[in-house]
């Protein structure tokens, strides 16, 4: 099968832009400058330590940094392994901060052949971009561009551990969006991911057989595996909701086959389906072994680290033969027996209790464990269930008396006419809040709409009113204010709108 050169070239002056970010690190790299003693100063390691000096005050919200600064941070990195003076290291700083950010004010630039459009072409990049200025010390201050911050995020190893994640949110973009040929070359990468993965704990694996001698080794290999366990769950997770997708879409295309283009992009789709399903099984497999590799292989290496231990250890001749046979005082020898021997268990009971807070219960039909909460029967739980509806009903005709002739309300006006008409009493119980959570969680409400059984007991009453007010969908939506209507409970400000049948609520 022979190699699609469009696939090949795509994306060609993206990859071209991220290489070119790494041009001044190699250009401080050539640069050729020697300290006092005439030692040569590794220029590209102090570019790195510039990017990560600027990045980590960034970190802490310091918007000052300047040359200066980054003059200091090299000498106290340095530690005396660069002769130079304070002028010296200044210097040195300003012509690296110089690289990163040209003086004449242009960006750094790279020209080079774009092998997918066939043209030559130009990339522009800012590494270092200017903060604020001190117009009483004539200083500037510098901050990570945007594309610095992708130099210093490139320098660590975010992409191999995370590139089934990051290929899963591209996927499902492409999926969003109907580029189905650029889903298909993304489940390419994804399947090549998915074996690197697969090589990657295989190498793990015998890493352990070989390379576990202590407890601390040990748990080294087991958060490493723990966390590697839990990205896959999620990434199968993601998988499953993906798959639903596709499957969704192959459906509704079945149905708009009216183009060539439309046909097209059905194929594709069912092409898509049966790769992301291929895909799916490889990573299902990996999950497999990597629940088989914190189970059975860290096990076995625990175990066999254990037993070695034993094997190394004589209990006769290091205990037992050394107790009797050297006659050692009475507190050594309890020094000597005292790790094999059990913890000390001692009771003690304190007058101080009795004022320590108390579970106060009722009168029980049934005698219980004390202290434990007993689950509600049916009959008592239906029974609260309508209590709970009857207030939800309450609360929405408040809700629609506040409102008026308006179709639209909001949490802290609520508030305000709670208080005003003497219903402020209602602020201080959790239902209120409960309420206003459900509603939110729920939206968009529509009272005619079919309810399952522990919908329909909580806010069957609620919704009867709703549609007999001739409400056909209720809306509410966060705003970005926090109400405190008491001392007691908070809620982010919402908005209640109602599209309403006719003109009467």
């Amino acid at each position: 099968m022979g190699i699609e050169l469009k696939n090949v070239f795509a994306n060609y002056r993206e990859r071209i832009q991220r290489l070119a970010l790494f041009d001044p690190l190699f250009r401080l790299e050539n640069k050729k400058a020697t300290d006092n003693s005439g030692k040569p100063i590794d220029c590209f390691g102090l570019g790195l330590l510039t990017l990560l000096f600027f990045f980590e005050n960034m970190l802490l919200r310091h918007q000052r940094a300047g040359v200066r600064d980054l003059a200091v941070f090299f000498q106290q990195a340095s530690q005396g392994e660069i002769d130079l003076d304070s002028a010296g290291f200044e210097k040195l700083a300003r012509e690296v901060v110089e690289v990163f950010r040209p003086p004449s004010g242009k960006r750094n630039a790279r020209t080079f052949y774009n092998w997918e459009s066939r043209q030559e072409e130009t990339v522009y990049y800012s590494i270092l971009k200017a903060d604020r200025f001190d117009t009483n010390t004539n200083t500037q201050f510098y901050t990570l561009d945007e594309q610095g911050l992708e130099l210093v995020f490139a320098t660590r190893e975010y992409y191999s551990e995370f590139q089934i994640s990051i290929n899963q949110l591209l996927l499902r973009k492409q999926l969003e969006r109907g580029e189905f040929w650029g889903a298909l070359r993304q489940l390419d990468e994804m399947r090549v991911a998915v074996e690197n993965l697969q090589d990657r704990l295989l190498k793990m694996r015998h890493e352990i057989q070989r390379n576990i001698v202590s407890e601390t080794v040990y748990l080294r290999y087991w958060e490493t595996i723990e966390d590697i366990h839990l990205r896959l769950n999620r990434e199968d997770r993601e998988f499953e909701e993906m798959l639903a997708f596709v499957r969704e879409t192959r459906e509704r295309l079945a149905y708009e086959r009216a183009t060539p283009k439309d046909q097209q992009a059905y194929e594709l789709i069912i092409r898509i389906d049966g790769e992301l399903g291929r895909v799916h099984h490889q990573h299902a497999r990996l999950l497999a072994d990597s629940i088989e590799l914190k189970t059975t292989a860290l096990q076995a290496a625990r175990d066999s680290l254990y037993y070695a231990g034993i094997d190394s250890f004589n209990f006769q001749k290091e205990i037992t033969e050394r107790l009797f046979s050297t006659p050692l005082p009475l507190a050594a020898a309890r020094h000597l027996v005292e790790p094999f021997l059990f913890l000390e268990i001692k009771e003690e009971w304190s007058p101080l209790t009795v004022f320590a807070p108390q579970a106060v219960e009722g009168p029980r039909e049934v005698f219980g464990v004390e202290g434990f909460l007993e689950a509600l029967d049916e009959k008592e739980l239906l029974r609260e269930r309508r209590v709970i509806s009857r207030n939800y009903r309450r609360l929405m005709e408040l809700v629609l008396q506040a409102m008026g002739e308006e179709t639209s309300i909001s949490l802290q006006d609520f508030v305000a006419y709670c208080k005003q008409a003497g219903e402020e009493r209602l602020l201080g119980y959790r239902l209120f809040y409960d309420f206003w959570i459900i509603l939110h969680q729920r939206s968009p409400l529509i009272p005619g709409e079919k309810m399952d059984d522990r919908e329909e007991s909580l806010l069957g009453e609620m919704m009867d009113l709703l549609r007999r007010r001739r409400v056909g969908l209720v809306a509410v939506v966060e705003r970005e204010e926090v109400l405190r209507p008491t001392e007691r409970f908070s809620i982010r400000d919402m908005e209640l709108r109602l599209e309403v049948m006719d003109d009467a609520l």
